[in-house]
């Protein structure tokens, strides 16, 4: 499977003197607002009730808990990720709105835990999606939770977080991995290359020998159709 191509950031010059004053005041306006879409897939989860209430009270913080990726801010992964669990992650981290971030919480979504030797398990998380945060340990504690999000936040301040531009760059390498779990015909219904380059981040390794395989095998999705109507019963005899 090729490495991913580390593809050089230009930063875009302003003409704007205040323009990069306005980007720092948009960065911190961002980090203090955060909606939170937690992925319970295993036992990292128990952590999760403290952390959100009254004690440790992570809203404080600007975060609160979001029940759709569409207008989740934050992906919170917890616990082991089956390959069977890995499709509906990605699935939903391809519906979140840019910029997105992506938390993997307990050492499972590192290099597989307790099921490193496990066939079923997916092993390295970044591999399939980029991460910008991992909380390890098994279980961490709610304290740990509560750091980690603090440290995630001065990231998008400090517009260090960028991890879904990465995805766009380099869709081809995290495309091939999950080809390799899922097969050649592995789609989603998300068109991220469309979405490259709507932001702008089509790079040398956003197409490749994978992209070109996934046009081979999409098939176009179709609304369902649903019709509303009645039975008429017939009188009884």
């Amino acid at each position: 499977m090729s490495s991913i191509k580390q593809i050089p950031v230009i930063e875009e010059k302003r003409t704007n003197p205040l323009a990069r004053v306005f980007d720092e005041l948009v960065r911190f306006c961002r980090s203090r607002s955060l909606f939170l879409l937690h992925y319970c897939t295993g036992c990292g989860a128990i952590e999760l009730p403290p952390a959100m209430t009254s004690r440790f009270d992570m809203e404080r913080l600007g975060i609160q808990p979001m029940v759709s990726p569409r207008q989740a801010d934050i992906l919170l992964i917890t616990g082991y990720v089956s390959i069977k669990t890995l499709k509906r992650v990605i699935l939903t981290y391809e519906q979140m709105g840019s910029p997105k971030y992506v938390i993997g919480i307990c050492s499972c979504t590192v290099n597989g835990g307790m099921y490193w030797q496990s066939y079923a398990t997916a092993k390295k998380l970044d591999e399939y999606m980029p991460v910008d945060l991992y909380i390890a340990g098994c279980m961490p504690r709610p304290e740990a939770v509560i750091e980690g999000l603090q440290q995630l936040m001065q990231r998008i301040k400090t517009g260090e977080a960028k991890g879904w531009e990465d995805y766009y760059r380099n869709y081809d390498y995290y495309l091939g991995n999950q080809q390799k779990l899922f097969g050649n015909d592995w789609q989603t219904p998300t068109d991220v290359i469309t979405e490259a380059k709507h932001y702008d981040l089509l790079g040398e390794g956003t197409l490749g020998e994978h992209t070109a395989l996934l046009e081979q095998h999409q098939q176009p999705l179709e609304a369902l159709e649903m019709r509303l109507g009645h039975q008429v019963k017939e009188p009884a005899e």
